[in-house]
């Protein structure tokens, strides 16, 4: 157990820095399935449920395939971790991409997530042999969006998760595995202004909506960070080669809190009584866990009002080719003081599009400060546009 809780404390201190200093942060397993994988979303403050529909779309919002402009694409994201700290063997690698069948029939789309938390060195004491391990997270996924409407369209996505902290180096402990699914729709609305034509965008994502994890053969379960997410955009064209998108985003986890109202002999003027029992918080399925996550904060509602983040994001396009992109993030301090600006920059050929997202921590020794983002994206019908001119 000392083995798992060694890596563990890895990953937790990376996602949730100030968890040890805070009052009541939202706990789940599986922390990097939280982490926006790609330059684009992570340019604009890590939003991406409304903006324009690309080949990143199987994270935020898979329904935007149904209506991109490309018939497929796919693209490869990578994300240095914890470089602030040092670190250079934490990364998350991701791949994505999808295939429009047709307008009736649908749109496919996958990925392919892999997580590393580096090489770890585990020891019972200080006399003991090192041995080396190499823990990760890694996901795949299958997604399927149509249109319903001109403007509406939604998809599915059917995720596998596995979860390995401790590279079975204990014998008391295994490989966590867990299936969820997402659900999301994307509405777009085309408006006539006279510098062009501007669109109105909204989206939302139920995501990891399934089953807990378990890395002890069921003795303790885990909730995995099933998320809803809701967000709009709008796009300005100022003239035939310039235009702005504003986005705004707000995301909620769907996750009880075992400092919670629900606590047997709970009191609210005894702080000691708050916090659930092991067996308690283990009996709680993943779908009452979504009903008692908004109503279950010590602090009544204006607790549960502190579990919304919110987020705004900015990107700037000159003929659809270059971008550049600023947003911020906000997380109240007592859920985990997640505070950042971030920057971004893309460069887009017919075929293929390189992006690049920067973090700038508000939040003080976050090691989300200083991270960056690289993405590259290709098109299929740019590839094809390509090899008929030879």
């Amino acid at each position: 157990m000392k083995k798992i809780l060694s890596v563990a404390v890895v990953l937790c201190a990376s996602l949730f820095a100030f968890a040890q200093e805070t009052n009541n942060v939202i706990q789940t397993a599986v922390p990097a399935l939280n982490i926006a994988p790609d330059a684009v979303g992570g340019g604009m403050g890590d939003i991406g449920v409304a903006t324009n529909p690309d080949e990143h779309s199987q994270y935020w919002n898979s329904s935007k395939y149904a209506q991109a402009k490309s018939s497929a694409g796919f693209a490869f994201s990578f994300t240095p971790w914890l470089r602030s700290l040092g670190v250079d063997d934490i990364y998350l690698g991701y791949l994505s991409g999808y295939y429009k069948i047709s307008d009736m029939a649908g749109t496919v789309s996958a990925s392919l997530r892999y997580f590393s938390l580096g090489d770890v060195v585990l020891r019972e004491d200080l006399q003991a042999i090192a041995t080396s391990v190499n823990p990760y997270e890694m996901t795949f996924d299958l997604g399927y969006s149509r249109l319903l409407t001109e403007n509406f369209s939604m998809g599915v996505v059917l995720r596998f998760i596995a979860s390995d902290l401790s590279a079975k180096t204990d014998e008391n402990y295994y490989t966590g595995y867990a299936f969820t699914a997402d659900i999301n729709g994307f509405y777009q609305l085309p408006i006539d202004i006279a510098t062009g034509e501007s669109k109105f965008t909204l989206g939302f994502n139920l995501s990891n909506i399934g089953t807990k994890i378990t890395y002890d053969k069921g003795e303790n379960s885990n909730f995995l960070p099933t998320n809803l997410k809701f967000g709009l955009g709008y796009f300005i064209p100022f003239d035939d080669y310039n235009r702005l998108m504003i986005s705004a985003e707000v995301n909620k986890y769907l996750v009880p809190t075992r400092y919670s109202r629900f606590a047997e002999g709970f009191n609210k003027d005894d702080e000691s009584t708050w916090q659930m029992s092991t067996d308690q918080y283990n009996s709680i399925s993943s779908l009452k866990g979504i009903g008692l996550s908004f109503c279950d904060a010590p602090g009544g509602f204006a607790e549960e009002m502190k579990e919304i983040n919110w987020a705004v994001g900015l990107e700037y396009a000159y003929n659809e080719q270059f971008f550049g992109r600023v947003g911020y993030y906000n997380e109240a301090y007592e859920k985990g003081n997640r505070k950042y600006f971030t920057v971004g920059a893309g460069f887009k050929l017919s075929a293929f599009k390189l992006d690049v997202g920067y973090v700038i921590s508000v939040a003080q020794t976050n090691p989300l400060d200083q991270t960056l983002r690289f993405s590259l994206g290709f098109d299929i019908d740019g590839l094809k546009a390509l090899a008929d001119r030879e």
